[in-house]
């Protein structure tokens, strides 16, 4: 249904995740940290497939009371038509490069390279964090030591600036905590729906990353077909079909 509605507005979907990796560091226990992230976005059928079973993959094999999960070896073999963004600070190369692990974060995003060729792109994000600007220049020095391309991105939760209140405190229900706690999940009032010139006015020094999310949305360019939902067959008490 949804992709009909799509079809007939003349909408093009970008389908894609963000997906929990494991097994390539680990952050503070708490539940949100724990792993590392990758945006995981559709550009073609093959790569439809391939999340649909990464996606159910990281549901029901996940070990019990953690985080929905995959691992390099799954992308390995569920990479293809996959289009992969580094995910900033949350991910793997950002986390690293944020404990001042720059070898470390220099092979992993090697490694994500080789994973996805041609189809990885380095995540640059400004939410007014610490973390974001103590990373940023060694993500841009290692993106163009590598020939990879930049995106910026803004991790959206909320739809307008005014609503972060809300949301915040809609965090601190989730988590079972007050606001006033010390040591919780915290968002800032830049992780809004932000506009294109909000976006322009956000990263003046690089209209390349700006310009590159577009190059992203054309590059995805499937859409789902409709079909039928797949249900069990049922059998009634007399044992009849």
């Amino acid at each position: 249904e949804f992709s009909q509605l799509t079809r007939d507005a003349g909408v093009q979907p970008i389908i894609g995740c963000a997906l929990p990796v494991a097994g390539i560091g680990e952050g503070p226990p708490e539940r949100w940290a724990h792993l590392p992230t990758l945006v995981l976005l559709v550009q073609n059928e093959a790569g439809y497939r391939n999340l649909l079973r990464l996606v159910s993959k990281s549901h029901l094999e996940s070990p019990p009371g953690e985080v929905p999960q995959i691992n390099l070896a799954d992308l390995k073999s569920r990479g293809e038509g996959l289009i992969c963004l580094t995910s900033g600070p949350a991910g793997p190369v950002g986390r690293l490069l944020g404990e001042s692990q720059t070898d470390a974060a220099e092979a992993m995003l090697t490694q994500l390279k080789s994973l996805f060729p041609g189809r990885l792109y380095v995540e640059l994000m400004r939410h007014n964090l610490a973390v974001e600007d103590r990373i940023e220049g060694a993500l841009i020095e290692l993106a163009y030591k590598h020939a990879l391309p930049l995106v910026a991105t803004n991790d959206v939760h909320f739809a307008a600036r005014a609503e972060y209140e809300a949301h915040d405190v809609l965090l601190c229900i989730a988590e079972g905590v007050t606001q006033n706690e010390p040591v919780r999940r915290r968002l800032t009032p830049e992780h809004y729906f932000k506009s294109p010139a909000e976006m322009r006015a956000q990263f003046p020094d690089l209209p390349e990353a700006l310009d590159n999310t577009l190059a992203i949305a054309r590059r995805c360019s499937f859409m789902p077909e409709p079909r039928l939902p797949i249900l069990p067959p049922f059998r009634s008490e007399s044992g009849r079909g």
